[in-house]
């Protein structure tokens, strides 16, 4: 009998290819979604790629009720926890995220033990595994919630993950936990996905900012993340562990140019020029989508991929094809519109 993978999140960027991933792999999938009118929805976006047929189903349930999660989890045997809020405005309030990102992770941990889950992978994010003092990341380290520096979207993931271990380490019994942690993820957009995770490719497109930031990002590709969650689920060495799945670093600049190159006139709005670190500090803290980045300005941050490499056989492809297959995608409307 098909083993059945509940995939939080499916409407998301990740949690769609995530779908996609083990459809194509025998995988029977159940995925949540916070409304039954989406349904038609994913089945369209994951269509683009494999026939789901009778393999995919739909449980209703939202991170911040606890309704709806047991039913979620019946018959289950693994479980991808992808969805999360993003939080691309940079809420004010360092505090704003929790509720769901921690509560709801606990609420789907809660379920998927008592439904005796073999495996739950849960996605965190490589800043939950990074000094921000030192600039050294590794899954050894974690990173300090009460940082002052930390914005709401980066604390919240902090303590979503603390406590998604906490509560393991003290219920779990049979059923593991294994935690990704990817960079910057980009890559095409299936259709009728919410274009807002990869926003920063959508406002270069259409010449935002006008002057590029000396930003650096670890591009990684949500093909590659979906197969890393997925081969998390099957080699013996992963229960228990963290996972940084991060790709190719790159500055802004370096991405723009990418763009400019591949797409040619259909980048003729991708900015060329690049403002000082100090002036970008300042606009920062009036532009929402930038202000999560501002402590980030001018840092150089290379993170070891090896442990995930080594386990899961993670293996990012070229950041421009990744780059530009989500810059496509991006400028494409029809496929986009639901």
């Amino acid at each position: 009998m098909s083993k059945t993978v509940l995939v939080t999140g499916g409407t998301g960027f990740i949690g769609s290819w995530c779908i996609v991933d083990l459809l194509k792999r025998g995988y029977d999938v159940r995925t949540t979604i916070r409304s039954a009118a989406r349904e038609g929805d994913v089945r369209r976006a994951v269509g683009s790629q494999v026939d789901p047929g009778d393999r995919l189903s739909f449980a209703i349930a939202d991170l911040t009720s606890d309704a709806g999660w047991t039913e979620a989890m019946a018959g289950i045997t693994h479980v991808l926890h992808v969805a999360s809020p993003l939080g691309r405005e940079a809420p004010k309030d360092r505090d704003a995220l929790i509720a769901p990102a921690r509560d709801g992770t606990l609420r789907v941990l809660k379920a998927a033990v008592a439904a005796g889950v073999d495996r739950v992978i849960l996605t965190s994010a490589a800043a939950t595994a990074r000094d921000r003092a030192t600039g050294q990341s590794s899954e050894e380290i974690w990173a300090d919630p009460e940082d002052p520096l930390l914005e709401a979207y980066r604390r919240s993931k902090i303590l979503a993950e603390r406590a998604a271990w906490d509560f393991m380490r003290d219920h779990g019994g049979k059923t593991t936990l294994t935690t990704i942690h990817p960079g910057a993820v980009f890559g095409p957009l299936l259709p009728g996905i919410d274009p807002s995770s990869v926003w920063l490719i959508g406002a270069l497109l259409q010449g935002q900012p006008a002057r590029l930031l000396n930003l650096g990002l670890s591009v990684m590709d949500v093909r590659d993340l979906a197969a890393a969650h997925v081969a998390a689920l099957e080699v013996p060495a992963a229960p228990g562990q963290r996972y940084l799945c991060t790709g190719h670093f790159l500055w802004m600049p370096e991405i723009a140019q990418i763009l400019r190159d591949g797409l040619g006139p259909r980048a003729a709005k991708v900015p060329t020029k690049t403002l000082p670190n100090a002036l970008v500090r300042v606009v920062a803290l009036f532009q929402p989508h930038l202000r999560m980045f501002r402590h980030d300005i001018g840092q150089r941050r290379e993170v070891d991929h090896s442990k995930a490499t080594r386990d899961l056989g993670f293996r990012p492809r070229p950041a421009g094809e990744t780059l530009i297959d989500c810059a496509a995608s991006l400028l494409e409307p029809r496929k986009q519109a639901a």
